[in-house]
């Protein structure tokens, strides 16, 4: 039996995919873990604890290294919310264009007096702006949300370019021929009369759009954030707005500095608002946990690698979560050998600084065996999946 323990609401879909052998928030201590936005920095996790699972892309809410010492497994669901994401950004888009913010501001301020309609036909040239059609997109960034802008704002007759020196086979394949593959990112800013930017939060992507590549951009650009807010150094864009290099910002993400900017377009975070990507992201997130909890096998993850193990191929699966170092997996190996256990299957994958090892093995494993591989330096976990094969 495992015990899954929510920190949000997690939409009823997903939870329904845990069987019999699951309890949510029973009171036992959890083994895993679902959570939308709660933060965990201050979280207590028992010994029990396995897996967590974000449902939505960010875990800026997890404290992912120190689940990654404990041989936690964090999962996230890229792609749950891609479409949800990819209708914003187009909407902000046309947002930034028209001035139609402004426009219904203006038209509130209209309530209670004669003539409106009057007023509102010689008012209206104060909030023109221009079509989208023929305009140069930029895209930064081609992972599952990017390749949706993409090819949307292609379909809706933009000149998109795309930049993603990381792009996946999948993602590749996804991308509409109309959408052109810049060779650097410099090439991208150069040209866009508007620019979306799509990359994960990191030390080599916080305040990646700052002084020096707004400077590089055309006067008049209009930049999107749905990403994170990290990504944009406020106090340059304050400036570039303030003089006209920048005629809207539009983000996702408001904060103190950002909500009295000019010129600035503040979004309440509704990116991933919407029923259907609630839905989409707890079933996947469900679905992750048990692949894990059930298999061993490791899909999505950010901090271990993905490890497809698939069903077990005898009745005994051990897994290692263990650091990537040298003569490892011949220290597990010999553990088994030392005790005339045959290994029938073995994967082992890497991922930086750490790395998973499921193995099947014919025998059965007693304490003693156990306790010799958590005593092999670098592994912070051994587990048995009980239950493999049956």
């Amino acid at each position: 039996m495992f015990t899954i323990k929510t920190l949000n609401k997690i939409d009823e879909r997903g939870l329904a995919l845990f069987d019999r052998r699951y309890e949510i928030n029973g009171e036992g201590e959890e083994d895993a873990i679902l959570v939308r936005s709660a933060k965990m920095h201050d979280y207590v996790m028992p010994k029990s604890l396995l897996a967590i699972g974000r449902a939505g892309a960010g875990v800026n809410n997890i404290p992912v290294d120190q689940c990654a010492e404990k041989g936690v497994v964090v999962f996230n669901t890229p792609g749950a919310n891609a479409n949800a994401v990819k209708e914003l950004v187009i909407a902000g888009i046309l947002l930034s264009s028209r001035n139609i913010v402004g426009g219904i501001q203006w038209a509130q301020t209209l309530k209670g007096q004669e003539d409106v309609a009057k007023q509102v036909e010689s008012g209206k040239g104060a909030f023109t702006g221009p079509e989208i059609e023929g305009k140069v997109l930029g895209v930064i960034g081609l992972g599952a949300i990017g390749v949706l802008v993409a090819n949307a704002a292609a379909s809706l007759g933009m000149e998109v370019y795309g930049y993603d020196p990381f792009i996946s086979v999948d993602a590749a394949w996804g991308l509409s021929r109309a959408v052109h593959k810049a060779p650097s990112m410099e090439e991208v800013l150069a040209k866009a009369d508007y620019v979306t930017v799509h990359v994960p939060l990191m030390e080599g992507t916080r305040k990646m759009i700052n002084k020096e590549s707004l400077g590089s951009m055309k006067d008049g650009v209009r930049i999107l954030n749905f990403s994170r807010d990290a990504l944009v150094d406020d106090e340059a864009m304050e400036e570039a707005t303030a003089s006209g290099k920048v005629s809207y910002y539009v983000t996702d993400f408001p904060n103190e500095k950002t909500i009295g900017m000019q010129n600035v377009i503040a979004i309440p975070h509704l990116g991933a608002s919407t029923p259907e990507s609630e839905v989409n992201c707890a079933i996947m997130a469900a679905q992750e946990l048990k692949n894990y909890l059930e298999h061993g096998s490791i899909k999505n993850s950010v901090n271990y690698p993905d490890c497809e193990a698939g069903p077990c191929c005898s009745n005994h699966r051990v897994t290692l979560h263990h650091r990537n170092v040298p003569n490892m997996v011949s220290q597990i190996a010999s553990v088994f050998a030392k005790h005339n256990i045959n290994i029938e299957d073995m994967i082992n994958k890497s991922r930086k600084d750490w790395a998973y090892t499921v193995l099947d093995v014919e025998n059965d494993l007693n304490e003693e065996i156990v306790g010799e591989l958590e005593a092999i330096e670098g592994v912070v976990r051994v587990r048995l999946i009980e239950e493999c094969g049956r």
